[in-house]
């Protein structure tokens, strides 16, 4: 079975070309105007990307997938909530290939089983029409074009236990996660930024306490599993980018706010 995409063309160029001239446009504009250019060689373990449409988020998502290519891991599990579906759990996506447009990316069903062993990981097929989650793996297919990939979407579900299944996953040194959040949603700039500020501050301090004074990320659990995981595994963040819609549309009365960050 294929996962086939469900937001390419709307949340992404549907065609291979369209959609690297964008990556390639993303990385002009980034080389051109970073003046540090040490945080590109940044080696993670596991990252932090938006998930909204590339001409609002794609700059900041890129950066965290070009960094995440330097760990050349073998496999990388993409982890995002469900916007569409009410889901109790988590769900992991047991097909055998992702439809990207520029080709399909193998799933790792053996290694997702493995999980499902461990801990209770669930198929629920219709949450995998999920942008949170496909809208990362364009970059993958770019980037790590030979990796595999592990879909996991989740819906109600304590932190803690999302962060025990990526303590799991990050005791495998051939693996890398990929934490899909976007931040505040619909407020005036000003408001959003200090909204933000404290998700970013919840990440750079890896205090999860943070996180709920304030911090309006739509995946929020994610966040808040990859922070105790880091802790547990002894990784430290790095804040790679943060803009809002408002960079891309000049609106400023109604913006969504986006980061990347890397745990090495």
């Amino acid at each position: 079975m294929e996962r086939t995409a469900s937001v390419a063309g709307a949340f992404y160029p549907a065609s291979c070309k369209e959609t690297e001239e964008m990556i390639d446009h993303f990385n002009s504009i980034l080389e051109n105007a970073l003046h540090e250019k040490d945080i590109l060689s940044t080696v993670p373990r596991a990252v932090i990307a938006p998930h909204a449409g590339y001409v609002y988020s794609g700059f900041t998502a890129n950066i965290a997938h070009r960094v995440l290519a330097n760990a050349k891991p073998k496999r990388v599990v993409v982890i995002g909530p469900s916007h569409r579906v009410y889901l109790n759990g988590i769900s992991g996506s047991f097909f055998d290939t992702f439809q990207t447009p520029c080709g399909e990316l193998d799933i790792d069903k053996e290694y997702l089983t493995h999980l499902s062993d461990l801990f209770d990981i669930s198929f629920v097929e219709e949450a995998h029409f999920e942008h949170s989650t496909e809208v990362q793996m364009p970059f993958i297919k770019h980037y790590l074009p030979e990796t595999k990939v592990v879909e996991m979407v989740y819906g109600e579900i304590n932190p803690a236990y999302v962060a025990k299944i990526c303590e799991a996953i990050l005791s495998d040194r051939n693996n890398a996660i990929v934490i899909s959040t976007d931040l505040s949603h619909y407020y005036p700039l000003k408001k959003a930024e200090i909204l933000d500020m404290q998700c970013i501050k919840a990440v750079r301090d890896l205090d999860t306490g943070l996180l709920h004074q304030g911090c309006e990320a739509c995946g929020k659990i994610g966040v808040e599993a990859i922070i105790l995981a880091a802790k547990a595994k002894g990784l430290s963040p790095v804040l790679l980018d943060y803009r809002t819609s408002a960079d891309a549309s000049g609106d400023e009365s109604a913006v969504v706010g986006y980061m990347s960050a890397a745990f090495v």
